[in-house]
């Protein structure tokens, strides 16, 4: 008995490292580095920065416009993408290539992804620790104290005229301004990522706006006159100097350090 449970362990252990994934997403990427898989992974999207292991990765292309004989140079044996990417999983399946879908859109997605991703890798007990960090962050950091209308915007910028990028609802942006007890001053559900000019965000009127920051791709951005612009729009956000900057990494990723997301967004929206 213990001879074939050793042969089992063995045989297992083997196709396990034999193993050449392509992830075609820096989100993927990210998960599959925190399951402790990074090291089966041959090649990635553009755009995958984190672990620093994950920028030494040959790029395939873009995470939504993946390049199929790039995939096929690095004789990956799998492939995983999300729900836009499934006309190019369609055709690597086709080359007897297993391949995978995940969904990443909301917090419940997120969780869900990593759960079946642990199945898939046999790191179970990893991602159910993975999963109780977020679970953690939604229900152990404070809630805000005076509920108000909350505006994520993607990007700083000094003009404020061109199109100014918000999160709407269907989106993990939107699920942690729920959870922590405000509302999303964007409402309609038609899109998850509206774009507006600035009329429509007077028109909103948010109580509280929350730019999220890259300075390793808006370098150029002048936060002091960029704030100035948002601060002579006469919101409430305005009125009541609730207009904060957000400068982190991981903030646009929807990967397990969403749960690093939750705990600085509900902080910015209880101050």
């Amino acid at each position: 008995m213990k001879n074939a449970l050793f042969l089992l362990f063995f045989i297992l252990t083997y196709i396990e490292a034999q193993e050449r994934i392509v992830s075609l997403s820096p989100s993927i990427t990210e998960i599959l580095y925190a399951l402790g898989r990074g090291d089966a992974l041959v090649a990635t999207s553009s755009y995958s920065l984190y672990p620093q292991e994950a920028k030494k990765l040959p790029i395939i292309g873009g995470y939504t416009s993946p390049n199929i004989e790039k995939i096929l140079s690095h004789r990956p044996t799998v492939v995983i993408g999300q729900s836009f990417n499934a006309n190019t999983l369609e055709k690597l399946h086709h080359f007897q290539i297993k391949t995978y879908r995940v969904q990443l859109k909301t917090l419940q997605d997120i969780q869900n992804t990593i759960k079946k991703l642990g199945d898939i890798f046999h790191k179970e007990a990893v991602a159910k620790a993975l999963i109780k960090d977020i679970t953690d962050a939604l229900t152990q950091t404070p809630k805000t104290q005076t509920p108000h209308s909350v505006m994520i915007v993607y990007g700083l910028k000094e003009d404020l005229r061109s199109g100014i990028y918000i999160a709407g609802e269907g989106i993990f942006f939107d699920d942690i301004i729920r959870a922590s007890g405000n509302t999303n001053a964007y409402r309609d559900s038609s899109a998850a990522q509206p774009v507006l000019g600035y009329e429509n965000v007077i028109a909103l009127n948010p109580d509280s706006i929350i730019i999220l920051h890259s300075h390793a791709t808006e370098p150029n951005v002048d936060v002091a006159n960029a704030l100035k612009s948002w601060y002579a729009l006469p919101t409430n956000a305005s009125k009541n100097r609730h207009i904060t900057v957000i400068d982190e990494d991981y903030l646009h990723i929807p990967s397990h350090r969403v749960a690093l997301t939750i705990k600085k967004l509900m902080e910015a929206m209880d101050d």
